[in-house]
Formats: structure tokens, sequence, C-alpha cells
């Protein structure tokens, strides 16, 4: 099928942690296949930073040479706790780690990524991006979410980013930001209200997780649990219309830690691997003409779910 070159388009990424680095992937296989970039992209947490990242003018390319190269999660944290390997380390990470939540709202105050953050998109506002880009977070005073789209790209991706526990909420005026994911983790719907307003007509979602049932054994420390309570908060609050508002939704999933940053080139090849398994709905997608306007019309109704670990299938 042809691909309509002009078409404008929305890509919502998915939070997932060091899961949301297949985000990398499917980017860099987007723009390989000659696909158009997007008007719009929404991101939450991990989506959030690759997306801000992207549309604050970072290439493909770049985002990839970063994540493969240059990016050491041990040195981007600033507790030491993360650096020191072995049985002392353990024993040192569960000292500092107890003391830290006794006396801090997080392990990590966050202040080092958000500089990191500013250096990498340029100190950009959100108006001088060159893609129009969203994210979410959640207000603790209010229990509200909140959408960003203005201001400060890099804060905006350090609120959207601030997994409970692991990281201090950030703190801004009146407001005490927590990980977007925790409201929205595949905010589709603001991809949606902003669609009529930017001319989109379509919009693809990227997701890093699948929920599974697990047997009881599955669980063996804490952090397991703690990252299983958040899935199954974000398992309740999906329902199918919220899901079902993409033309096309992929799933890039494996059975990766969100926590384990040591498998980054797996996960970038996973987003490259899924996109290129869904080459034929993606043609759809793109496409212009009768033929492709047939095809959309399935995508619609199923979605498409490529899942590069376990296989893909239509749900």
């Amino acid at each position: 099928m042809k691909i309509n070159r002009d078409l404008r388009w929305a890509l919502v990424l998915s939070g997932g942690g060091a899961r949301g680095l297949v985000h990398v992937g499917a980017l860099c296989a987007l723009h390989e296949a000659g696909y158009p970039p997007p008007a719009l992209v929404v991101g939450a947490s991990m989506g959030a930073i690759i997306g801000g990242l992207y549309a604050a003018g970072m290439s493909e390319r770049e985002l990839k040479s970063y994540v493969l190269d240059k990016l050491d999660i041990a040195a981007v944290l600033e507790s030491p706790v993360f650096r020191i390997e072995g049985p002392i380390g353990k024993l040192f990470q569960t000292g500092q780690i107890l003391g830290n939540i006794a006396s801090k709202s997080g392990i990590d105050s966050g202040k080092k990524i958000l500089k990191i953050f500013e250096e990498l998109s340029g100190e950009k506002n959100f108006e001088d991006c060159s893609i129009k880009f969203l994210c979410n977070a959640v207000d603790l005073c209010t229990g509200r979410e909140v959408v960003f789209h203005s201001g400060s790209v890099a804060k905006a991706m350090r609120a959207s980013m601030s997994f409970p526990f692991l990281f201090e909420p950030l703190v801004d005026g009146d407001f005490c930001y927590i990980d977007g994911g925790v409201a929205d983790n595949l905010p589709v719907r603001f991809a949606r209200e902003y669609s009529a307003s930017l001319g989109i007509s379509r919009v693809l979602a990227v997701d890093t997780r699948r929920w599974r049932v697990l047997p009881p054994h599955s669980f063996k420390n804490g952090t397991q649990v703690v990252m299983r309570c958040f899935d199954a908060l974000i398992h309740v609050s999906e329902t199918e219309e919220s899901a079902g508002r993409a033309d096309l939704l992929i799933h890039a999933v494996d059975k990766s830690s969100p926590f384990d940053f040591s498998r980054k080139k797996e996960l970038v090849a996973l987003g490259e691997a899924a996109v290129r398994q869904s080459a034929a709905e993606l043609g759809a997608f793109f496409g212009s003409g009768v033929k492709a306007a047939f095809a959309r019309r399935g995508l619609s109704s199923c979605g498409i779910h490529i899942d590069a670990f376990w296989g893909g299938q239509c749900a």
C-alpha cells in the first residue's frame, strides 16, 4: 500500500521503567520504514522521557546512540546503593533504603536526573518543540491527573517519571507530582482530545506491558510485590474503551524487570522487532487509498498486539 506521507498522526508511548526503552527501538524502526514523523507525541513516565526528548529535537539515531552507548543508570541516580553489587551491597541497600524512606519522600531526589533532562532537551519549553508534546503526572495534593503542555519539558518529564518510593515527588509551587502511570499508563485519550485542533486523524500507541496471571511463588521479594501492586493498579484502571481508542495498538513486551537497565540493547531491539512484525498493520495505518481504508477497518475493530517475546496475536 502507498504511504500517505502527509498524514498527521499521534504517537502514544506507555510507561514501564526500563521496559520503556523499547520506545527507542520503535521510533528507529518507524523512521527506517519511511513513515512520516508524528504531529503529536503523548507519553507517561518512561514514555514521557523518550517522547519528550524526541519532541524536543533528539533524532531516533541520537536517542539510540545515547541509550546504548552513554546511558549508565548507576551514574544517573544519586544514591550509592545503586552502585554496589554483591552481598555487602545488598546489606547496605537495605539499611540506606530503610533510612531514606523513614526520613525522605523517596530514595532518590531526582535532582541529578532533572539536570540531565535539561541538558538533553536543550532546556526547551513545550512551545519550542518541533513536535507537539504532552505528558501526564498525578498531583498528590489534590489527587488529580495533570497534563503538561507548556513550560519546561525537562521538568514535565521529571514529574511524569516520579515513581513512588524510588523518586521523591517533584514539588512545584502548590503541586506535588508523582508518576503519570498511576493515573493512566497509556494516555491515548489525551491524543484524541487534542487531535481535532491539530488536524490529526489517526493514533498509534506502543505499550510495554500486558497483564498476566501469575502463580503465588512469583513474588519473592518486596520489590516484586511493589511492582505487581503498581501493575495491578494500572490493570484495574484500564478499560476496553480507553485501550480501544488507539487506531493501532502495538505491544512490545518481555519479562524484564522495570528496574533492569542492563538489558537496554535487548529492549531497544525488542521495540524494533515489534514494529517490523507489524509491517502489514502499519501499512494500513499509514496507507492511502481505498485498499488501505478497508484494511484500517480491521485494525479499529480488534487492535493489534505484538508481543515480541511471546509471539504476536490479535485480541
